[in-house]
């Protein structure tokens, strides 16, 4: 099978049309024409998810995040994008992403489906056309009224977290939750907006989160990575069902800190 007609199945599933004009999503590096038979996945393209790419031989590196975000002027060794370009095109290993256009296409209804949300909502609109709004997020209600504090440990338990960060009571009662997956900073106006009681994302600063609960919305935030690594799990659930004749493996990046 040809990257081209992997990369026509993934954006089947989530469309270019709906990634932000800011992003840089799809193939990095890499030939259409190149058979693919095992496909490495990760959040990242870090140096050593990279690397592994390159040992384990796989064809392709399938991420969520770009590889390349900025313009490329030179592609050396003396920077850490053309390090892990010249690493990949050496080793003819292709790289594509799959970024704001899976977050609005994939990502927040997999978030939304493990918290279990009823009677959701996008959360910021991204995309209209005549037939439907599309976007970041989702907000919805949970099944049944609960606690924060069992919400976090929900959230724990769904998106395999050892540790979230808190901010609001424990003791609150809430039944509506938005849910962005990634960077939230700019997700709380719509949660406030959408009149959610409780944001889960990522990326929420000191004074954002002091901010949000001065508003009357509590974060949880399980981190950026925390929560995106979903994609790992949602796309090898989803290769293997369109193509088990493949070879689908998730590299072993792990959270990008520790907690001490």
């Amino acid at each position: 099978m040809e990257l081209g007609e992997v990369i026509a199945e993934l954006e089947q599933l989530s469309p270019p049309s709906f990634a932000e004009a800011w992003d840089n999503s799809g193939l990095m590096c890499g030939r259409k024409k190149k058979e693919i038979k095992s496909i490495l996945l990760s959040v990242d393209a870090t140096d050593e998810v990279v690397e592994e790419a390159v040992l384990s031989e796989a064809d392709l590196l399938l991420t969520h995040h770009p590889l390349i975000f900025k313009s490329v002027s030179h592609i050396t060794e003396d920077d850490i994008v053309g390090r892990r370009l010249l690493k990949l095109i050496r080793s003819d290993v292709a790289c594509y992403a799959m970024h704001t256009n899976f977050d609005v296409m994939g990502m927040a209804d997999e978030a939304a489906d493990r918290m279990g949300l009823l009677e959701r909502e996008v959360l910021e609109v991204t995309y209209e056309d005549a037939i439907s709004k599309e976007g970041i997020g989702r907000v919805g209600l949970l099944p049944q009224e609960m606690t924060v504090r069992d919400c976090v440990e929900m959230v724990k338990e769904v998106f395999l977290l050892d540790h979230v960060k808190l901010f609001g009571d424990p003791a609150r009662r809430i039944r509506k939750v938005a849910v962005s997956p990634g960077s939230g900073k700019g997700m709380i106006r719509p949660a406030l907006a959408a009149g959610a009681e409780v944001l889960v994302t990522g990326d929420i600063g000191h004074h954002e989160g002091i901010d949000a609960v001065a508003n009357g919305l509590t974060v949880i935030d399980g981190g950026h990575y925390g929560i995106e690594k979903i994609f790992v799990k949602y796309m090898k659930d989803f290769l293997r069902s369109r193509y088990p004749e493949l070879e689908v493996h998730s590299a072993s990046q792990k959270e990008p800190f520790i907690m001490i």
